[in-house]
């Protein structure tokens, strides 16, 4: 019998999720962004993801196995493991005062990010109608 785990954890669909929920968050920054792009002071926020995806899904890099839930993860982290994380990017041009929102540069990245997550969603529905057409036994 296929199991819920062969179907949906051992095939693209969790990093489909993830890159999903990390450009939501990227979203949410580039709009943060835009709207305080004439704030004094104001720092821009970005999203880290990418990196961390590849690495996780990367099968060159051996996978440590922790015997205690206390020790380090070392190796491929999971996949589970991976989250999207915002930071303000340092930037030492940034003079006293000012803040380093490029208007022009952030509606660009949320044009892209727009792109990337109508790819991701319509990635996904394909995954889906595969699994559901082995369900149904029908050949592509």
């Amino acid at each position: 019998m296929i199991t819920k785990e062969l179907l949906f954890h051992k095939t693209s669909i969790p990093a489909v999720g993830k890159a999903l929920d990390a450009s939501m968050l990227r979203s949410k920054a580039i709009a943060q962004n835009i709207a305080n792009v004439d704030v004094p002071g104001y720092q821009r926020v970005e999203v880290e993801f990418e990196k961390e995806l590849r690495d996780a899904l990367d099968k060159t890099k051996l996978k440590g196995t922790k015997t205690n839930k206390q020790h380090m993860d070392i190796g491929r982290r999971d996949l589970s493991k991976v989250k999207p994380e915002s930071y303000k990017p340092i930037d030492p041009t940034l003079p006293s005062g000012m803040n380093n929102v490029d208007i022009d540069m952030e509606n660009a990245k949320l044009a892209e990010n727009q792109i990337v997550f109508n790819y991701a969603v319509k990635f996904a529905q394909s995954r889906y109608s595969a699994v559901q057409q082995s369900i149904r036994g029908v050949n592509r």
